[in-house]
């Protein structure tokens, strides 16, 4: 380890080594920035600030670790097709992110995405939301669960567990249902194709979730993961950030008659936010509370964010 790049703690009783921001960057070592501003901006989320020194500090450690793990993993493949006498058989290396609504998770995926895919081992990097494994609406007007959407007992948990054993078992392309924001539903007859790609990166509210599955399910999404990451911040400071991507949506994306919340487009400033704040205190903080929080001491990485989206705290769990 570079020195500097200490852990600010290393508590016994601690599953996690903790890194401020400085000694978190100092693991970046050689690890060359790939990214360019033009890139970045195109992968960025609405009203999120990510800028090419979060890539350094942040990311740029972060792909280096994994690119480490998913060597080793590999190895490890090697040698048990060696033991067994069998042909090699690649076996995507998968990771699941996790984290709130607005938390920035879904720009986490896509800038590690774009920085994984350009390590020259493993190339060939998909992302998966687990939107597309949204039961539709239809469905959860059934169900009464319209108004739920997001929480476990919204998903299709049966086709997304099937979904991940076949990307795991790399026995040919794997479709994945596709969702629509602007629609707020599926979309029928839409796949995203993952056809044996060296990493997949699974991206989703509740993708550590364990204990609000079937109980006639023994297996679970993260059971598929090599690794997962977790976006945390405090829940004040993500309230902020749905708020205004909601008021930013509302001058954009809801203007459009096909959306969905077309409806909210025409109300004033103060009813926008009223409205948003009403969202979040029985829907989303809802959710983050009782489902998507106790699930973070699940994850091997987590990047707790400061007010401005920066990330400051970087705790790793022991291996």
């Amino acid at each position: 380890m570079l020195a500097g790049a200490k852990p600010l703690e290393l508590r016994m009783d601690s599953p996690y080594l903790d890194f401020d921001r400085p000694a978190w960057a100092a693991l970046r070592e050689a690890t060359p920035l790939t990214l360019t501003e033009t890139d970045l901006s195109e992968l960025r989320g609405l009203n999120e600030r990510v800028s090419l020194a979060d890539v350094e500090e942040i990311y740029l450690p972060v792909s280096r670790l994994l690119n480490l793990h998913v060597a080793a993993t590999q190895n490890l493949h090697k040698a048990t097709d060696i033991f067994l006498g069998s042909a090699p058989a690649p076996t995507p290396y998968v990771i699941g992110v996790g984290g709130s609504v607005a938390v920035g998770k879904s720009t986490f995926a896509r800038v590690l995405r774009a920085l994984l895919a350009r390590w020259p081992d493993h190339p060939r990097v998909d992302l998966v939301t687990t939107d597309g494994f949204l039961l539709s609406n239809r469905v959860l007007e059934e169900r009464g669960l319209l108004a739920r959407k997001g929480f476990p007992e919204s998903y299709d948990v049966r086709s997304l567990v099937q979904f991940m054993a076949d990307v795991k078992a790399a026995a040919g392309a794997v479709h994945a249902p596709v969702y629509s924001h602007q629609k707020y539903d599926i979309v029928p007859g839409e796949f995203q194709v993952v056809d044996r790609p060296d990493i997949v990166i699974v991206e989703g509210l509740n993708v550590l979730q364990i204990g609000q599955a079937s109980r006639s399910l023994r297996v679970f999404v993260s059971d598929f993961f090599d690794f997962s990451v977790y976006i945390d911040a405090p829940e004040e400071d993500i309230e902020r950030w749905y708020i205004s991507r909601f008021m930013t949506l509302r001058e954009t994306v809801f203007r459009d008659p096909r959306s969905y919340f077309h409806r909210y487009a025409a109300l004033t400033e103060p009813e926008a936010t009223a409205t948003a704040q009403e969202i979040w205190r029985t829907i989303n903080g809802v959710n983050l509370r009782e489902n998507i929080v106790p699930t973070r001491d699940r994850a091997r990485l987590i990047l707790e964010k400061a007010g401005d989206h920066a990330v400051q705290r970087i705790r790793l769990r022991r291996i």
